[in-house]
């Protein structure tokens, strides 16, 4: 059974946690099974949730702008504006062009999975995937995947490795001397890089509900009258750091998802 601390909520655990009478509480957990020896957790479901989402929104949407050259409804041109704000203004300035396009899959992708797991931990019972540094250091590594083999496509092995390192004006015995140390520098500042996009998207999420359950949590520290004064203030702090954690989630989406173009472009036009 999961604590019931302040960290609760942004702690992976084995439970599914509802809203539902049971008994003296209003919380109901359910144990997730394992399968073939692996442990299903609530951040694996989550994930599985916002997968579920993906397929069922932009399925339906991408099939609705084929048929209709100009996209009726308000559902419809929501997520039409979004995936042409990506790719207008995200995409193409930052990888260069129509050559752009061949990238919008993974981007598209990687902008609503990382939307979709933030705000599935607004929901009641619902936890936020990208509140765990195992899951964004995945995405990360996913970004590093597509840089890696975007290079390599465009200018072969050799190629990219070689134009990791910026071409200096400098006579060649020094240069001979400098490359190698370059090359170190310009390797480990590529890794640091998604490590930093991976720590970046982790951090926001986690923070952002540790303070929400934090300042919940004075509810329950609150004895006595004090209990009048906390409960109503904490209620409202919460309010307003929960429109503010809607408008998070969306910032860390784009940020993840502008700083992969950026990390592609810089791979496929090195100079």
């Amino acid at each position: 059974m999961a604590a019931h601390g302040p960290l609760d909520h942004v702690v992976d655990h084995n439970t599914l946690e509802f809203a539902w009478w049971n008994g003296p509480s209003y919380q109901m957990e359910v144990h997730l099974p394992k399968i073939l020896g692996l442990q299903i957790t609530r951040f694996m479901v989550m994930e599985a949730v916002a997968a579920l989402l993906m397929i069922a929104i932009l399925i339906p949407v991408v099939q609705h702008i084929r048929r209709r050259p100009v996209s009726k409804g308000g559902f419809f041109n929501a997520f039409e504006a979004i995936l042409l704000f990506i790719r207008d203004q995200v995409a193409r300035p930052a990888i260069g062009g129509h050559g752009a396009d061949k990238f919008l899959p993974f981007l598209w992708t990687a902008f609503f999975f990382v939307l979709f797991n933030n705000l599935l931990g607004s929901i009641p019972g619902g936890a936020t995937a990208t509140g765990n540094i195992n899951v964004t250091g995945v995405l990360a590594v996913s970004t590093l995947g597509v840089v890696i083999w975007s290079g390599v496509k465009e200018y072969g092995v050799a190629g990219f490795f070689k134009n990791l390192v910026p071409s200096v004006d400098v006579p060649k015995p020094l240069n001979y001397a400098f490359w190698p140390l370059m090359f170190v520098i310009e390797l480990l500042g590529l890794l640091i890089k998604h490590l930093v996009l991976a720590v970046r998207l982790f951090a926001n999420m986690f923070a952002g509900h540790v303070v929400l359950a934090v300042i919940l949590g004075f509810i329950v520290a609150a004895q006595g009258w004090l209990f009048y004064v906390v409960a109503p203030a904490s209620i409202a702090g919460v309010v307003a750091l929960s429109l503010l954690e809607l408008f998070v989630a969306f910032l860390q989406a784009y940020i993840f998802t502008f700083l992969s173009a950026l990390f592609i472009g810089a791979s496929v036009h090195p100079h």
